[in-house]
């Protein structure tokens, strides 16, 4: 990674009546008279949207201090989420964007929150009102705790079945199928007067490497990439996307170089300023990202990110170390006072659009109850793969004893086995909870296991996570003996449900029944128990090619 050349590029005049603020005149005056009202260091506060660690009156009244412009908590009580961000709106001098990641629903903002379903199940169903009941459940609860900022939709492509990070966060590999669901869900938002923040650009998912760890790639030819991300981006803009997030991800085949759009003037300005024509907010994914840090000094990164077109930096490794470097980049000419102004412009006109210089919602912490949706999307979404063996439905006079095999390492995984154990006791299976074997002696022979069990169900909980570079499956082999390893499939009839990642065939390609549930939510672990026993039909389609194959994407790259 090269040091950045640093000048400041003109770009056109923001229109703050058209799209995506329109302002009136009593708006666009407030924006003017607050930017004149405030000093350069109040200016510089308001470019910073660190994360909340805490309620005490202490610590948020130092964030006040400092003149922050926007604020993210992880979900915590209801009630205290909200008075938290209560205070800091009624105690700053300028209002607050008040952020959550809301991508499976009000889960996002709060504990309470509803966690209806992610976004690839939501695509599962074919039904974009799906979406739009998403974004209404996304909108709603975070406005209840008072949120105004909703950190999604993620309108990456899926192309790559090895990237662990977009996977079921996403709609899928289908373009159009993506852009619909996207504008339903930020439609939703906006009914509701909340806002949201299209993600991640110039688009992941064609990388197999996470942006949390280097700075990924989108390869794609220029060509490609705007028969399919731009084609995105350029749909949503032109919708009325008020904010895009800017991730740590290079595009040279456009930009020339392997810099992060984070810190790439060519890709925020000419691409996406330019050419798409956005005139929204821009704002970096998480700053302590690998992807960010390592493509220049922090000291040097933190204000150029801001000069390369950013408007807002999110999250700090220290706050005020980052405010600090802001200063001293503004005053060695690294990050301009043009800029400064242009992008503290965007931010107030921001708040403006949302009515934050009127009033300020600041939400009851109270919800309403969505579980009739949350069992039709999970009644919708739920995906047979393939039965090629007939295996289905399970009957329990047919196939009494199952062994029930947990995949995955996760936080969630006792709840998950104990729930889907007690789906199928209460459907009178005679369930064994697999143990790893301590010795060989415990392993037995092929002929006693096949006489012990009826039908293995392997129960795949591996979830897509920042820093997990890989979904794939581990297993307890005993050197290669162990009965956690699919070695019996042409022995005992065996079945996998995924509640996660979508692509286990890639390991799994032997087992002969899959389905894909995307979430490991209780209801649709009820509703999947619901379908292998034939208590209800399959209706999902497939958002992705869940044999793991980049048909897709070779394709693209392929192409002259």
């Amino acid at each position: 990674m090269h040091s950045p050349s640093f000048c400041y590029k003109e770009i056109k005049i923001m229109n703050l009546k058209g799209k995506p603020f329109y302002l009136d005149d009593s708006a666009v005056e407030w924006v003017n008279k607050t930017l004149e009202k405030l000093t350069e260091d109040e200016k510089i506060g308001q470019l910073f949207f660190p994360i909340g660690f805490s309620n005490e009156k202490e610590y948020l009244n130092h964030l006040i201090d400092l003149g922050i412009g926007g604020l993210f908590f992880r979900p915590g009580e209801a009630k205290e989420v909200q008075q938290a961000y209560e205070y800091m709106q009624r105690n700053s001098k300028v209002p607050l964007l008040t952020a959550a990641n809301l991508e499976d629903g009000g889960n996002g903002a709060s504990v309470e929150g509803t966690a209806f379903g992610n976004q690839m199940a939501v695509a599962a169903t074919n039904r974009t009102s799906d979406a739009y009941t998403l974004g209404k459940i996304a909108a709603t609860e975070g406005k209840a705790v008072g949120v105004n900022f909703g950190f999604s939709p993620v309108v990456d492509l899926d192309l790559n079945f090895r990237n662990p990070i977009t996977n079921v966060r996403t709609y899928g590999s289908d373009v159009e199928r993506v852009i619909k669901n996207a504008k339903e869900y930020i439609q939703a938002f906006h009914d509701n007067g909340s806002m949201t923040s299209i993600k991640h650009f110039p688009g992941d998912g064609v990388d197999e490497r996470d942006q949390h760890l280097l700075t990924s790639i989108n390869s794609l030819s220029v060509n490609n990439w705007r028969k399919t991300f731009g084609k995105v981006y350029q749909e949503l803009i032109d919708f009325g996307s008020k904010a895009v997030m800017v991730g740590h991800i290079a595009f040279p085949a456009y930009s020339g170089d392997d810099m992060p759009a984070t810190l790439s003037p060519k890709l925020i300005n000419d691409l996406l300023r330019t050419e798409l024509g956005f005139n929204g907010l821009t704002i970096t994914d998480a700053t302590p990202m690998v992807g960010f840090c390592s493509a220049m000094k922090r000291s040097e990164a933190v204000p150029y990110t801001i000069e390369a077109g950013c408007d807002m930096l999110l999250f700090n490794r220290v706050l005020e170390e980052d405010i600090q470097y802001m200063k001293e980049g503004l005053a060695k000419g690294i990050l301009t006072k043009e800029r400064l102004n242009e992008a503290v412009t965007r931010i107030l006109a921001t708040k403006a659009s949302l009515g934050l210089h009127k009033s300020i919602n600041h939400g009851t912490a109270t919800f309403e109850d969505y579980k009739k949706e949350q069992y039709d999307l999970a009644d919708k979404s739920i995906t047979l793969v393939k039965d090629t063996q007939k295996m289905l439905p399970l009957i329990s006079n047919k196939i009494k004893r199952v062994l029930l095999q947990l995949l995955g390492s996760f936080d969630s995984n006792t709840r998950v086995l104990e729930k889907v154990k007690a789906e199928l006791e209460a459907r009178d299976f005679d369930i064994t909870v697999y143990e790893p074997e301590i010795n060989f002696l415990d392993l037995g022979t092929v002929e006693s296991f096949s006489k012990e069990y009826d039908a293995v169900l392997y129960v795949a909980n591996v979830q897509n996570a920042s820093n997990q570079t890989v979904a794939r499956i581990h297993w307890h082999t005993l050197f290669g003996l162990g009965n956690n390893m699919p070695w019996f499939v042409k022995e005992v009839p065996t079945a996998l449900i995924s509640f996660g990642n979508p692509y286990h065939l890639y390991d799994l390609p032997m087992v002969e029944t899959v389905i894909n549930a995307y979430c490991n939510y209780d209801h649709f672990i009820e509703m999947a128990v619901k379908k292998i026993t034939g208590e209800s039909s399959f209706k999902g389609i497939n958002p992705i090619n869940p044999f793991c194959e980049n048909i897709f994407l070779e394709e693209l790259k392929n192409e002259n």
